[in-house]
């Protein structure tokens, strides 16, 4: 991603205009994805639009879910259910 969509995000974030906008969950890792934000092309927002290849995007979510869910079963049991929930999903086999 260009350094001046990256500054353009920071800069909405900052004056809040990003408040008010419509927000849609990643379906892996569950942050919220801003639906449009000033100075950047809505088409960038999302990470999967941005690969050519969007079953290789799936395949790559779902591998680096399984490597987080793996390295926190290490401290799974310091967590409390609200954190637990929180991991990624994976959404097929990588």
């Amino acid at each position: 991603m260009s350094l001046k969509y990256t500054r353009a995000m920071i800069t909405a974030a900052m004056n809040g205009e990003l408040d008010n906008v419509e927000y849609k969950a990643h379906n892996v890792f569950g942050v919220l994805i801003p639906q449009t934000c000033p100075n950047v092309p809505d088409e960038i927002l999302n990470p999967r639009s941005t690969w050519a290849d969007k079953e290789a995007y799936d395949k790559k979510a779902n591998e680096l879910a399984q490597l987080f869910n793996k390295n926190f079963e290490q401290f799974a049991d310091q967590a409390n259910d609200e954190i637990r929930s929180s991991a990624p999903k994976v959404m097929q086999d990588a």
